[in-house]
Order: C-alpha cells, then sequence, then structure tokens
C-alpha cells in the first residue's frame, strides 16, 4: 500500500491527512515514483491555509510539488527513462507521499553524489532564485541588496549570484550572519537603522535589490538605494506591482513569461551539476517522517528552521 498526504478543505496545519491506497498505475506518458524524499515550501502552507487562491475540491488534493526519488514504473509511450532511474522532481503535485504519478518532462536525473534528501530541496528555491535573477540581469559587476538572505531562496541566491561574479549584501538576523558570509555575502542585521549600514556595507552603492523579506523596512532601503527599474520581489508582488516594481508570484497579479517559466524548468540542470561538484550548497533545516507532516507545516509556518524542511516516507 503506498501512503499520501491530503486534504479536503483548506485551513490550519491538522487539515493534512496521511491516507493510505493502492499504488496508481502509470498511464500514457506517465512514470510512477517511488519517493525518497519531500521538500517543504511556503507555497503549499499557503495552499493549504487558503491564502493563495486553488481550484474548488472535488476530491482530496495530493500536498507539495518538490521530491526525489526512484522511478518504479512507466507508462506507454515514456522514452528516456525507466525503472531504477533515481530522478529529482519539481511541478508536480502530491510529493508528500510514497509513491507519486509525475510527467517524466518534470523529472530530471539525479546526479552521483546527490542525496534524495538535498535534491527534494532544490526545487522552488533553486527554480525561483535562478529565474529572477535571470528577470533582474544580474551579471559580472554588479551589486546585489538581498533582503532576506538566509532562507531557501535567499541562500540560493547569493551562491547563483556569486558564481556570476556579482558581490551581494545579504540582510539577516545576527544568528545568521555567519551562513551568509559562509556562501560569500557580506551580512547585514535588520532592524532600525538599516539604510545606514546598508551604505557602509557597500560604500559603492548597490545596482540590484531582490526582496525576499517582505517587510516595509525591506521596500523602503530599495527604493532608496536602487535604481526602480532594478527592484523585485517574490513575497510582495501586489504593492511592488502597484508601484511598478518588478514582482514575481507572492501574490502579484502578472503571471510568468514563458521565458520566466522556461528559467525555472532549466534551473535543476544547471544547480545539481554544481552541487555535484561541491560548488553549490543546500542546508537542511530538519527532516521529519512523513507522517509528521502537519508538524513540518507548523515549523515553516513559525519560521523558526533555518534551510529546509525535508519530510521522507
Amino acid at each position: 500500500m503506498a501512503r499520501y498526504v491530503t486534504y479536503t478543505q483548506t485551513g490550519g496545519p491538522e487539515v493534512l491527512e496521511v491516507t493510505e491506497g493502492p499504488e496508481p498505475l502509470p498511464g500514457e506518458g506517465q512514470v510512477l515514483v517511488a519517493i525518497r524524499a519531500a521538500g517543504v515550501n511556503p507555497i503549499d502552507t499557503k495552499l493549504r491555509a487558503g491564502i493563495r487562491p486553488s481550484p474548488p475540491f472535488e476530491e482530496p488534493r495530493g500536498a507539495g510539488f518538490d521530491g526525489a526519488g526512484v522511478i518504479v514504473a512507466v507508462g506507454e509511450g515514456v522514452d528516456g527513462c525507466g525503472p531504477g532511474d533515481e530522478v529529482v522532481l519539481q511541478n508536480t503535485q502530491g510529493t508528500y507521499a510514497t509513491h507519486v504519478l509525475a510527467d517524466p518532462a518534470n523529472l530530471t536525473a539525479l546526479p552521483a553524489g546527490v542525496d534524495f534528501e538535498v535534491a527534494a530541496a532544490l526545487g522552488v528555491p533553486v527554480s525561483t532564485a535562478y529565474q529572477v535573477l535571470n528577470s533582474l540581469g544580474v551579471e559580472t559587476g554588479d551589486r546585489l541588496l538581498l533582503h532576506g538572505g538566509s532562507g531557501s531562496v535567499g541562500q540560493a541566491a547569493i551562491q547563483l549570484a556569486r558564481s556570476r561574479g556579482a558581490q551581494v549584501v545579504a540582510t539577516a538576523g545576527e544568528a545568521n550572519h555567519d551562513r551568509l558570509r559562509e556562501l560569500g555575502a557580506v551580512p547585514v542585521t535588520y532592524g532600525e537603522g538599516l539604510l545606514d549600514r546598508l551604505r557602509e556595507a557597500a560604500p559603492e552603492g548597490y545596482t540590484v535589490s531582490l526582496d525576499c523579506a517582505g517587510t516595509e523596512e525591506a521596500l523602503e532601503a530599495s527604493l532608496a538605494l536602487v535604481d526602480r527599474t532594478r527592484i523585485g520581489t517574490i513575497v510582495q508582488g501586489a504593492q511592488y506591482h502597484e508601484l511598478g516594481l518588478q514582482a514575481w508570484s507572492g501574490g502579484s497579479p502578472e503571471p510568468l513569461t514563458p521565458e520566466q517559466q522556461g528559467w525555472r524548468n532549466e534551473a535543476l540542470g544547471v544547480v545539481l551539476p554544481l552541487i555535484a561538484a561541491g560548488s553549490f550548497e543546500v542546508e537542511i533545516g530538519t527532516v521529519l517522517p512523513l507522517d509528521q507532516a502537519v508538524e513540518a507545516h507548523r515549523l515553516s509556518e513559525q519560521g523558526g528552521v533555518r534551510g529546509k524542511i525535508v519530510l521522507v516516507p
């Protein structure tokens, strides 16, 4: 029997239930993946809580979109992969499970040397960071002001920006400063006096800004220090859109362009080899069994875990 984390109504973490059922059979153009680890993302909790809109419930809804595992069966018409292949999944609803059906287009081969838990932590954070840096045109010589550098997207953005030759100044609480330094960023504490500290950290100024924090303080600092054409956010989409700034997800009324979606889709293929080569790090905050999905969502919403929360069957 397979196990699945599902919910039939929006609400608090307690609406998540672990149910049992038969292993699904892959249809034409599908593969069945035995999940070894699933990444927990803020979008998962927002959809479950009803903060982000979703279609009406017609049946139990699977939770999670990122994971890693092993293909155990393939449907007709599937070429290029087969049973026994280790893969990373993204854009696949229902990864909080022991088994999930997936479109081969949403699978990336797992390189040797990258474990399942790290791979499961990549999808949303890495694809988001890669896409927004491309959208902002971050390149050699840029000085990036990154608000909220210690989260999963922030840590990915630091490393990707540094790999492009950009300098990074990232805000975070003091407890996370050592981690930001390890990744190559200059850490700055948020809070009263932020603007002065940011100017001191980069006397030559900033050329681009990315907000992963979602505070008024972050917005005000970016507007004071960076040209409006190169300010973006992933968390305050509606507000930034109203101000004529760049916004992706986070409530933005503008959908991603085909080019931006293409960047998201290619991100795993770019980052996985870097991880295998030891030049990109993923911080795992906590690993919980699948049966503790409710606790995983509580921890995610409380924001007390640095790094990724991962579920394992």
